[in-house]
């Protein structure tokens, strides 16, 4: 009951007013069954941004720090993400992926929507980065179709780290569904679910038109950091 509060009473018509999303393709969305909603990731506002737009309830496997922050602000976080029935991942460890792929294929076997950022991890500069294969994992074991997603100027709404949004314009465009049927049984093939995770991240960024990465977004964050790092530690002087 408190995700449809959040979405027609409180938080939903807020963020219309502050973002007034322009609606693009949402007849491509199924008006019943299971169904993967794969999008690019921009900004923490995406996680909200969609469920308001969406007829449908959408459930989102989100990362496990949103749950276990410390004092009172870390547990209102987690009290709302739970409220609004979105889904703990722990994304350390071998296992974290397997954990992932259970959840959402229990969110499929209901029939319902299954929000995933193939990604893994925010764009920290507004690229779509490579996508992970737990997205066409779930799609060949579910048998569902996967409905690509853009989410298009909420990097600039809401960048990392900003609190209070920008009056920016955002569009929201869906494409239509990718089946994958012709891949039955095939989950455990990796060229295949590779073959099936680069159709989806195409499909994504021909409605998005972000420019591409062919890296994993957690490396390339990774690089940077140390790149940083090494740089504050070890600055460079400048040439006389």
């Amino acid at each position: 009951m408190f995700y449809y509060l959040l979405k027609y009473v409180l938080l939903g018509p807020l963020l219309r007013l502050v973002f007034r999303p322009r609606i693009e393709g949402l007849q491509h969305v199924p008006a019943e069954g299971a169904a993967i909603i794969a999008g690019n990731h921009l900004s923490f506002s995406d996680h909200f941004l969609m469920p308001a737009v969406l007829k449908r309830r959408i459930t989102f496997l989100a990362k496990a720090e949103y749950f276990t922050g410390p004092g009172i602000k870390g547990r209102l976080t987690a009290s709302f993400f739970r409220s609004a029935g979105q889904i703990p991942v722990d994304r350390s460890g071998k296992d974290a992926g397997q954990a992932a792929i259970r959840e959402g294929l229990g969110v499929l076997s209901k029939d319902e929507l299954l929000g995933i950022y193939p990604e893994g991890t925010r764009s920290h500069d507004g690229r779509l980065y490579k996508g992970k294969v737990g997205v066409a994992v779930m799609a060949l074991k579910a048998g569902v179709p996967v409905i690509p997603c853009a989410m298009i100027g909420t990097f600039e709404a809401q960048p990392p780290g900003k609190v209070i949004p920008n009056l920016h314009p955002v569009v929201i465009r869906f494409g239509e569904p990718l089946d994958f049927s012709r891949y039955a049984g095939m989950e455990n093939e990796k060229a295949i679910l590779r073959a099936v995770t680069d159709e989806i991240m195409y499909a994504i960024l021909s409605l998005s038109g972000q420019e591409y990465v062919d890296q994993y977004a957690a490396v390339v964050k990774a690089e940077e950091a140390a790149a940083a790092a090494k740089e504050r530690k070890f600055p460079r002087l400048p040439l006389t």
